[in-house]
């Protein structure tokens, strides 16, 4: 099992999790999804995978719901 943690920019609210947990989830491999919401901040998303992911796939994800991966 692996980690990433992924900081993404421009989310306020659960409406914004949801979204976010959506599109991670659809990405093969990614088997859970935990957000820590910083509303108007850079929030902590932690995404557990069961092979290794691409980051480009992770950040297309992210960007499908309308947000901004900032760190990986």
């Amino acid at each position: 099992m692996n980690t990433e943690l992924l900081l993404v920019e421009g989310m306020t609210c659960e409406h914004c999790v949801i979204s976010v947990t959506e599109e991670l989830g659809e990405v093969a491999g990614v088997s859970g999804v935990a957000v820590q919401l910083v509303p108007g901040g850079r929030s902590e998303v932690t995404v557990t995978t069961d092979a290794p992911v691409p980051a480009d796939a992770l950040r297309g994800a992210v960007a499908e719901a309308g947000y901004e991966v900032v760190r990986s």
